[in-house]
């Protein structure tokens, strides 16, 4: 078996050994083949690299100019933004001033008008009509504030008419002078004016008719020449109560009745609290002489909260100290009573009388905004009824309350130092007696 092997092996090295030079020659052919191949495949990719390196220049050279351009584009885009923007803004602008403008013209011509100042608008022009409302106003403005003097025809307080010279201060204030009267005028309607009852204004009126600026004006300054100004009458108590309605007479008088039971308690706290002291030295100096007997028979004859509290006190002098000041306390207590009368309801006026003013108010501002829901806010005349009553009431629920209240409480005092007066004069009874014993 390894003589067969043998053989094998060496046939096969004579068989291979006999072919290496045509493999060589194979491989080399093929090699120089796939040389070849590579060496135009690398000339082919050289190309195309170059090809490519190129084409992507060239497109970069693009992107940049595309870039550039697209930048470009963005500010010009930009731009015209803003500038319409502004476009807009600039026709907002024209249109607020052209409707300010349209809204001072017809203000001005509105205003100018009543002095027989015609003044011709051109929508499409508004400057020359706008130069000739400032020259008519500044025109205006200076006849207006100048002081001038005419002769003409005012209304005196009684009625009657009276000739002399009308004295006008621009035209906010007026006086006329004639031989019965000087004084201040007011617009009395339809271009009429009326004298306005201030006497303080008379040698005003006699001044500025000789055009002298040295003095102080005593002067009524009105709104509007055309319109009618009422003369004030000064109101009475009974005028301001009226206006605050029935709960304003209720105010008024529970406020009476708040004073007359404070002048009645003022009455009895002063009585009883000077006959304090002169009942209390008679009594001791009785109960020292007579004894007790004595002075009881003495306090018979008088009366007053003092008295009963001097008699309860000696007819319990022979019990011991603690005893006769509990019968003294008690007594004072039972006193109170009669001390402090009509006191609580002197306080409950002074605490009701603001509450009844609130009340008013409310009631007053619900009848305002009645008359507001049903003829607006144009006539303020008809909003005073109810303001009146929404106001005095408060007013008059203050005026009654303050008053009482100080007073209630000081009387509550008075009230208190009585009290102790009469405890302290029983007292020092109690202690003279001991001593006498």
């Amino acid at each position: 078996m390894k003589f067969i092997l043998t053989i094998l092996l060496a046939l096969s090295v004579s068989l291979f050994g006999a072919s290496d030079t045509d493999l060589e020659r194979a491989y080399a052919k093929e090699f120089a083949y796939l040389k070849a191949q590579k060496n135009m495949l690398q000339t082919r990719l050289d190309s195309v690299k170059a090809e490519q390196n190129k084409k992507i220049s060239s497109a970069k050279n693009d992107l940049e100019q595309l870039q550039s351009l697209v930048l470009q584009k963005n500010a010009l885009s930009e731009k015209l933004a803003n500038d319409l923007y502004r476009s807009q803004q600039n026709a907002m602008n024209m249109t607020d001033d052209t409707a300010i403008i349209e809204a001072v013209m017809m203000q001005s011509t509105s205003s100018l008008k009543p002095y027989g100042i015609e003044i011709t608008v051109d929508k499409d022009n508004y400057q020359p009509a706008l130069e000739e409302v400032f020259t008519q106003s500044n025109k205006l403005i200076r006849d207006l504030s100048s002081l001038t003097v005419s002769q003409g025809k005012f209304y005196n307080l009684d009625g009657s008419q009276e000739s002399g010279s009308i004295v006008k201060v621009g035209n906010i204030a007026s006086y006329g002078v004639s031989p019965k009267i000087s004084a201040a005028l007011v617009p009395a309607g339809e271009g009429n004016f009326k004298v306005w009852n201030a006497p303080e204004a008379a040698s005003t009126a006699e001044s500025l008719k000789k055009l002298d600026l040295s003095k102080p004006l005593n002067i009524f300054i009105y709104e509007n020449a055309a319109q009618e100004i009422e003369n004030v009458q000064e109101q009475s108590v009974v005028d301001v109560i009226n206006s605050a309605g029935i709960i304003g007479w209720i105010i008024v008088a529970i406020g009476a009745v708040g004073l007359l039971l404070a002048l009645l308690r003022s009455i009895f706290l002063a009585s009883a609290s000077s006959s304090t002291a002169n009942l209390a030295a008679s009594t001791l100096a009785t109960l020292l002489e007579k004894g007790v007997d004595g002075s009881l028979e003495y306090l018979k004859t008088k009366k007053g909260s003092t008295a009963r509290v001097l008699k309860a006190t000696i007819r319990n002098l022979d019990r011991d100290r603690e005893h006769i000041e509990d019968i003294v306390a008690e007594s004072i207590l039972h006193e109170s009573g009669r001390l402090d009368k009509f006191g609580s309801i002197i306080m409950v006026i002074a605490a009701v009388a603001p509450l009844l003013g609130l009340l008013g108010t409310v009631t007053g501002m619900i009848a305002t905004f009645d008359i507001i829901t049903e003829f607006g806010t144009g006539d303020p005349k008809l909003l005073s009824g109810g303001i009146s009553i929404a106001l005095v009431t408060t007013e008059l629920g203050l005026i009654v309350a303050i008053p009482i209240l100080m007073i209630g409480n000081m009387l509550g005092g008075w009230a208190e130092r009585v009290k102790d007066n009469m405890e302290h004069s029983a007292l020092h009874l109690i202690n003279e007696y001991n001593k006498q014993k």
